[in-house]
């Protein structure tokens, strides 16, 4: 591959892109993960296990979608140049999905509500593969890691300061009406109709307006390409070839086979863990808050750690890490219930002391969420950045289209499966077992692949 000399975006534009990591969290901390996924299993529908099904499938059915259509934009966005006319496309479908979740209301058609939420996460995804693709333009290979675990710290501490809005002003206990502060929720929303939780479709659809302003004002982005209609063609055209040319550059064909297996996991992991402890352990919006916002503040932790990491020691370094972390997370998480953990290997007091987290069994799942919140992040940062460290700038659209089918061609597996053996199994834990598969797979495709991947394997 050829050199490509890079010159460095203005600081502004730099911090614009990485603004978008922002402005994107919190719908994945507040709707997708911590509030309004748990709220949708566990009050929504009529049992918990019915509910995790449901969403399942909605997020199976979003990942479809992401995986057919990424790579087609992906090649189309190259043709006609610049990303933020797709951005913006795809912020308004995701923007109004986001805000008629407010009229999920407890006893609402299950299926309908999904369907929005699945509306909204495709166009969120579709967003990410063209701001992602502006990357490579912004610095020079050198900086790639460290702009983009930047990036992604920076968005968990937006995500972690909605999430702490949500649970201090908005939450309030069904019982008391009051939030965890004392106050009554702001607005004046009422806990039992669940108002709480279904203002954070409206919430995350307004931060996101504001906040990827500063990326369409300061960012650069690419030049204008062809016209929409021969775009289309010619984008089409470039995909077949592009496929047939990534399974000849073997390497990077296998981190995206190792990444599409792995990423799998990681989405089930994020999408279902919060919903898993709402069924098991009957957790309030405050309580499965207050866990998102510890997870939060590791991850920023953990992303800043990150950063660091992935410049020294390389992405793919910090992504075997991050997975062997999260493998060890999750089977704390399926094995731990209440009055024990790893399968009953230790047993734990039942007694509960009162207040947040009062059962012994609720503070072991709280650790392992914490080997969750150190790697969640740093998995996909520098994820992201091995992929970026592959490829030109000139090829990053297409690439990143196939990074995203690579991130989703199977992501419907995943919850398909944790959804179907839920149901047929009547098991939560059971279900959620699944995800330790792909961690496991999809490291060991990692291991036997270059860095950066387009090097040719010794």
């Amino acid at each position: 591959m050829a050199v490509e000399t890079v010159q460095r975006a203005s600081g502004r534009g730099i911090w614009g892109w990485m603004f978008f990591d922002w402005a994107a969290q919190p719908f994945f901390t507040v709707v997708t993960t911590f509030i309004f996924g748990p709220y949708f299993v566990s009050r929504m529908a009529g049992d918990p296990n019915t509910g995790q099904a449901v969403w399942g499938y909605g997020i199976a059915a979003a990942g479809l979608v992401i995986a057919v259509l990424s790579p087609i934009l992906g090649s189309i966005a190259d043709q006609t140049g610049p990303r933020k006319p797709w951005i913006a496309f795809f912020a308004a479908i995701k923007i109004t999905s986001l805000a008629l979740l407010w009229f999920a209301a407890p006893g609402s058609n299950l299926f309908l509500v999904a369907a929005l939420f699945s509306l909204a996460s495709v166009a969120a995804e579709f967003s990410t593969v063209f701001n992602d693709s502006m990357m490579p333009r912004l610095v020079p290979k050198s900086e790639i890691g460290r702009i983009s675990n930047t990036a992604w710290g920076l968005g968990y501490l937006g995500g972690m300061i909605a999430l702490i809005f949500v649970v201090t002003c908005l939450a309030g206990s069904p019982e008391s009406g009051k939030t965890i502060i004392g106050i009554d929720p702001l607005f004046g929303l009422d806990p039992k109709l669940g108002e709480d939780a279904r203002a954070t479709g409206p919430l995350s659809a307004g931060w996101y307006f504001l906040f990827i302003l500063p990326m369409f004002f300061f960012t650069p982005d690419a030049i204008k390409g062809i016209p929409i209609g021969p775009a289309v063609r010619e984008g089409l055209s470039e995909l077949k070839s592009t496929l047939a040319e990534v399974r000849r550059r073997g390497g990077i064909f296998r981190f995206l086979v190792a990444r599409m297996i792995y990423q799998d996991g990681v989405n089930a992991l994020l999408a279902l863990g919060g919903t898993f402890a709402a069924g098991m352990f009957q957790w309030s919006i405050t309580e499965i808050g207050m866990f998102g916002i510890i997870l939060n503040v590791v991850a920023i932790f953990g992303c800043w750690i990150a950063a660091r990491l992935d410049t020294a020691l390389g992405s793919k370094a910090v992504v075997m890490i991050a997975l062997v972390m999260l493998s060890i997370a999750t089977i704390g998480v399926i094995s731990t219930g209440p009055g024990f953990t790893l399968l009953g290997l230790i047993q734990l007091p039942t007694t509960d002391s009162g207040g947040l987290f009062g059962t012994a069994a609720e503070k072991a799942y709280i650790l392992y969420g914490l080997l969750i919140g150190l790697a969640f992040g740093p998995v996909q940062a520098s994820s992201r950045s091995y992929m970026a460290r592959s490829v030109t700038a000139a090829e990053s659209g297409r690439y990143f289209g196939i990074y995203a089918l690579a991130g989703r061609a199977t992501s419907f597996l995943a919850p398909f499966l944790v959804a179907t053996i839920t149901a047929l199994s009547d098991s939560a834990r059971l279900g959620m077992a699944v995800i330790i598969l792909f961690l496991g797979i999809g490291m060991a495709i990692l291991v036997r692949t270059p860095y950066p991947a387009d090097r040719p394997s010794e």
